[in-house]
């Protein structure tokens, strides 16, 4: 390649290993993991840019190490061009990590100081985003159920994998659960046997459908998806913790444009408010990170 002057371009380069001299191995991972989130972007509308790159970068080597890949342009080379494979990727992508009653303090907490709350409302609209394969959607309605609040209530699921909406519609569990699950659910203040909300086998516990009656499952994406009703109560527990600062940023957005004045926002046990949004709720119970939209916020 020739200059101006008709010299040639010099360009560093590292015979032994192929890559150039000015480049590190960590810009090229850099690099190479921008091309793959914005290829990933691009044809499948997952937009993963914003995730906390520490935890991507290890989900990415997982699945890398399982497929036999050395790099990662490898990898997004497979999502590209082999059916099914980018399915791997967002199920690799998904945080899936609950349990039933997770935390019971503040299901317990929600029960004694937010439903007296809710009870005057003529019908309770309730967003549990991020909701992965249900098991806290289904702690809700068993706590509604017990306060006498069920029939009225609305609970809309959201995920932005598709796959585990499907496992949460079903409402079934593994049966090796079931002990961690009663314990939680004990602790939250539960007021019957927890075995009577569902029928057991030997492998899966599958709960009573009336459970289910007013749930609305959906594919939603919190990094691409608007709003879609308005609610007065939205849960977002632990998901926010592997958002960069400018993602949590647009779903706080999302969130305070989805919540009625006077309602509550539940964020996970290492998540706060960071956002434009955070003068305008106060602190309700805030070791159970339980926040309030202060009256006349828009």
């Amino acid at each position: 390649m020739a200059d101006k002057a008709g010299g040639e371009l010099s360009i560093p380069f590292n015979e032994d290993d192929g890559i150039l001299d000015e480049l590190s191995l960590d810009e090229l991972e850099r690099i190479e993991i921008d091309l793959f989130l914005d290829g990933i972007y691009r044809v499948y509308g997952f937009d993963f840019r914003n995730y906390l790159r520490s935890s991507l970068r290890r989900r990415i080597q997982h699945r890398m190490n399982l497929e036999g890949l050395t790099t990662i342009t490898s990898l997004l080379e497979k999502a590209l061009h082999e059916p099914g494979f980018m399915e791997k990727l967002q199920n690799d992508f998904s945080i899936k990590v609950t349990e039933m009653f997770r935390d019971p303090s503040f299901f317990a907490s929600f029960r004694t100081e937010v439903v007296p709350l809710l009870r005057d409302l003529p019908e309770i609209r309730i967003w549990h985003a991020g909701c992965a394969t249900g098991e806290e959607v289904y702690s809700m309605a068993i706590l509604l159920q017990e306060e006498g609040l069920l029939g009225k209530t609305k609970i809309y699921a959201t995920d932005m994998n598709e796959h585990v909406i499907e496992s949460a519609k079903l409402g079934k569990f593994s049966i090796k659960r079931m002990q961690t699950f009663t314990k939680n659910y004990l602790q939250a203040g539960g007021t019957k046997e927890f075995s009577s909300y569902y029928k057991a086998d030997y492998e899966n516990a599958l709960f009573h459908s009336y459970l289910k009656e007013n749930m609305m499952f959906a594919q939603h994406n919190l990094a691409t998806d608007r709003s879609f009703n308005e609610f007065h109560v939205i849960l977002c527990r632990n998901v926010l913790i592997y958002f960069d600062s400018a993602l949590q940023q647009r779903v706080h957005d999302l969130f305070f444009g989805s919540l009625a004045n006077q309602g509550f926002l539940v964020l996970g046990n290492m998540e706060s408010i960071i956002s434009d949004h955070k003068e305008q709720y106060r602190d309700f119970n805030a070791p159970e990170r339980i926040f309030r939209k202060i009256n006349g916020s828009s």
